[in-house]
């Protein structure tokens, strides 16, 4: 069995050196665009040495950029090549060319780029009141340069959230979210503390943040056992106040949770500003996918719409792709529910229909691929770039599929002696 396995992210990660603060020119930022001029951007990959990466992992990570991920490319290694992370986190937000999180000191908020194998901080802010740690937050973009970061506190009873400026790295603003512990729906046990992460979104078209977030016992790893289904809390971007909060009725748990979209992507938005969430149920027996939809200026997810009937495992990731269409990773659970098995596969989504159709390629559904913890996709310049790591092949194969032909073409090919965990697209100086 091949020591390798491959992740695709819209987000991604990066080592930083000891932080100044200094002010940049963010002017442009953006959101890596569905469409755009391929010539202004380019792709990072990360591969890691020994075993996966992510997940307080803390082998050693290098950073390879290629300007293109087609199948005249070289089979794509870090053998001499790259930048290597140290002992920085994986999971971390990116936007434009640049890259932010809050590195393993759990002491700063900082921004970075990397370039010409360099890792080199352009920014960097300590904390104020609110603290938080490496990979245990969430995040949302209000505009090109206000991102708030959100995240439980240290004992985990409260979140809390900081406001930053990115053009200069400053805090705006900080507090605690107006929110109490829910109430146990397990007998016998108490909701003790809130989740680590949750999920934020901002919702453009509604002018609304979104924070999905659930009670736990917080009796043992990860904070115990779940104790409540998810709740929906509606903010005000300006104030972060609370203007409604309710317990969703119709999943468990929403995906990705515990890193909070640092590592993978489980919210999405169409063109009219619906809102939809990767969540799942655990049944004792599988834990089940849902896709769920909040209607635009809605409050709460939609009861007549589930977006993954018919669930044979956990729906892991989410990307729209236009047109009514979206990209989902998932997992068989009948073919394996670890890590590295190999029981995940790509499907495209109608979501008007709910009907999902499994990727294929040369006339053959592609095979299960390894490894659950990542982003494997990312979407570009209507195109899906995503990548397979079968049993059998000796290398993970990057797959193009076409957004308005549906066609899926053969890319490029990652080195299968290394494990490829991420890839995001960013913009070039």
């Amino acid at each position: 069995m091949k020591k390798f396995k491959f992740t695709l992210l819209v987000f991604m990660t990066a080592l930083i050196s000891l932080g100044f603060t200094a002010c940049s020119d963010d002017d442009d930022l953006k959101d890596v665009p569905v469409t755009g001029d391929e010539s202004k951007y380019h792709f990072d990959l990360f591969l890691t040495v020994g075993k996966h990466g992510g997940m307080s992992s803390k082998n050693t990570t290098v950073v390879n950029s290629v300007d293109k991920l087609t199948a005249d490319m070289r089979t794509i290694t870090i053998k001499g090549e790259g930048t290597e992370l140290g002992d920085y986190s994986m999971e971390s937000i990116s936007r434009g060319k640049y890259y932010y999180q809050i590195p393993s000191s759990n002491d700063r908020f900082v921004k970075y780029q990397i370039k010409d194998n360099k890792v080199t901080e352009t920014g960097a802010c300590p904390f104020k009141t609110n603290t938080y740690k490496v990979r245990s937050y969430t995040h949302s973009w209000i505009n090109d340069n206000t991102l708030v970061i959100m995240s439980a506190n240290g004992d985990a009873s409260q979140i809390i959230w900081s406001k930053l400026n990115t053009d200069d790295m400053s805090i705006l603003e900080e507090g605690t979210l107006k929110i109490p512990l829910p109430k146990s729906e397990i007998e016998g046990e108490e909701t003790k503390k809130f989740t680590t992460s949750g999920i934020l979104t901002y919702n453009e078209k509604a002018e609304k943040l979104y924070y999905f977030y659930y009670g736990k016992n917080g009796e043992s790893g990860r904070a115990g056992k779940t104790t409540t289904a998810f709740y929906t809390a509606v903010l005000d971007p300006s104030t972060l106040a609370v203007e409604s909060n309710t317990r969703n009725s119709l999943a468990g748990e929403m995906a990705g949770s515990a890193y909070g979209e640092l590592m993978q992507d489980c919210v999405m938005y169409d063109e009219n500003g619906n809102l939809y969430l990767a969540a799942l149920t655990d049944t004792g027996e599988m834990e089940e996918g849902h896709l769920l939809r909040i209607n635009k200026g809605e409050t709460d997810f939609d009861a007549t719409y589930e977006g993954y009937p018919d669930t044979d495992g956990k729906l892991l990731t989410l990307q729209y792709l236009g047109n009514g269409k979206a990209l989902a990773y998932a997992r068989n659970d009948a073919a394996g529910t670890a890590i590295d098995s190999y029981s995940h596969y790509y499907s495209i989504i109608d979501l008007a229909t709910s009907k999902r159709t499994r990727l294929s390629y040369g006339g053959k559904e592609l095979a299960y691929s390894g490894g659950r913890f990542s982003q494997r996709s990312v979407v570009f310049d209507e195109k899906a770039y995503f990548g397979v790591n079968t049993e059998a092949d000796a290398n993970a194969i990057i797959y193009i599929y076409d957004t308005k032909t549906g066609a899926v073409e053969k890319g490029a090919e990652v080195a299968g002696e290394f494990y490829f965990d991420m890839i995001r697209v960013v913009e070039n100086d």
